[in-house]
């Protein structure tokens, strides 16, 4: 038996994202064993929702290869570690990509139905959710890497950060992206939804919109 758990497509906010992935932040801080901690463990993030995390050797299919995968029932999240770009920040972002799917777009009360099914005999198949590419501009997967920033680089901390700090300087911009263990462009990206800053990517100059 073929049994779908993953949610129809449909349009997310992007406000409604950023509240998914700080919600998850705040109850972090009530469990004393999963506080945040800044640059954020996106695997203790996973740990903290069910989920375990594993790197191993994902193998191409018809359509070429696969970054990551879900396997909803078993409550596993698995990185191709044969993809060395997805090492350091990548690799964190990739974690918090996954997660936004699994927040996002698996019912997971249904996914804990089909579990308890499973476990009274019936023959559940459930086919895993598969990333190709995180840098896809549609769908489903511009959602989960939305989230990923809002996870790794929550408002309330990047206000922190830029204390003091000039978001026009790409020699700040570099700190900032080191104390958060993302990517510059990660950085970037996020600081332009937010409307704190505007990247010209001809000059690779940086103008600061808003004031902290």
């Amino acid at each position: 038996m073929s049994l779908s758990i993953f949610r129809p497509y449909s349009f997310i906010p992007k406000l409604t994202i950023e509240a998914c992935a700080l919600d998850i932040l705040l109850q972090m801080q009530k469990t004393h064993n999963y506080l945040p901690k800044f640059p954020l463990d996106a695997s203790r993030v996973a740990e903290f929702l069910g989920l375990d995390v594993v790197w191993d050797t994902i193998s191409d299919d018809e359509y070429g290869a696969i970054a990551a995968r879900i396997l909803p029932l078993e409550k596993l999240i698995e990185i191709n570690d044969r993809i060395p770009q997805l090492q350091g920040g990548l690799g964190e972002s990739t974690i918090a990509h996954e997660i936004g799917h699994w927040v996002l777009h698996i019912d997971r009360t249904e996914v804990e139905r089909q579990i308890r099914l499973k476990h009274r005999g019936l023959a559940i198949k459930v086919e895993p959710l598969l990333c190709r590419s995180l840098e896809s501009t549609e769908g489903v997967e511009w959602q989960a890497q939305y989230f990923a920033g809002c996870l790794l680089m929550p408002q309330y901390y990047l206000l922190q950060l830029s204390q003091a700090k000039n978001l026009a300087k790409w020699q700040h911009l570099y700190q900032i992206a080191e104390q958060l263990g993302v990517t510059i462009s990660n950085l970037v990206h996020r600081l332009q939804d937010l409307g704190w800053i505007y990247c010209d990517s001809q000059q690779k100059e940086i103008y600061l919109l808003k004031n902290h």
